[in-house]
């Protein structure tokens, strides 16, 4: 973020400085591996199950090499993994199927990215902006489900998020309520009818994800390959 009254170069560099970014970040996670590599000692880390087994087979030591145990605080390791699967397979044992899966997409048209990029840029040169934008919105989803109890009281919830090719952040929310929804009650949370402008302005300029025009209306749409349209069949 650039802060008002001074100018960072980096931020203007585009492609250089999702490179400057991407280094930034290997430099940090090198000192964090460096750390536990050198202080394996005192982490209460156990062995893996492999190299015991080598051991007890009566199998050359020296040539296992010398393995540097992941702690589960460390983000991204087997260990880190492990803990949340075990956490999404105690939810669904003690309370069943969740009772909503929600995707939460980025949408790089938000007024609060959009305002922020400096002349020239898209979101995509922005990683800053749309990651911390898009961290503030989940936030704000999940406390209006589970504290306003828009759906009903909450019973628990839990949600990852991913990083698409295209540069945008979206999440896949699961929540289970007390009262399980009903299949009549799906149509009273659910829409795929466009609103009605003259009844609410709102909600009709808040609509997205609607496919098209293409074809000769707009012939340069995504969609569109070799003059014809890849979505109808």
């Amino acid at each position: 973020m650039i802060r008002r009254g001074l100018d960072n170069v980096i931020l203007r560099c585009r492609e250089l400085c999702q490179q400057f970014m991407v280094d930034m970040y290997a430099k940090i996670e090198s000192e964090r591996l460096r750390y536990l590599r050198y202080n394996q000692q005192k982490l209460r880390a156990e062995e893996y199950i492999h190299l015991r087994d080598a051991i007890n087979n009566n199998a050359d030591v020296a040539e296992i090499g010398n393995h540097v145990i992941l702690p589960s605080s460390y983000v991204g390791s087997p260990r880190h993994m492990q803990e949340y699967i075990q956490d999404a397979l105690t939810f669904v044992r003690e309370y069943g199927r969740p009772c909503l899966f929600i995707t939460f997409t980025c949408n790089p048209k938000w007024p609060e990215i959009t305002s922020l990029l400096l002349p020239g840029q898209n979101a995509i040169h922005r990683h800053d902006i749309t990651a911390r934008v898009f961290r503030q919105k989940l936030k704000s989803l999940i406390s209006f489900i589970t504290k306003s109890h828009v759906f009903g009281p909450t019973r628990c919830w839990m949600y990852s998020v991913e990083w698409q090719k295209r540069g945008l952040p979206h999440a896949h929310i699961l929540v289970w309520f007390i009262d399980k929804i009903r299949p009549e009650e799906i149509d009273s949370i659910i829409s795929a009818e466009i609103p009605d402008p003259s009844t609410d302005q709102l909600l009709f300029d808040t609509t997205n994800m609607i496919h098209g025009p293409c074809g000769t209306f707009n012939s340069s749409s995504p969609c569109m390959a070799d003059g014809k349209c890849t979505k109808i069949s």
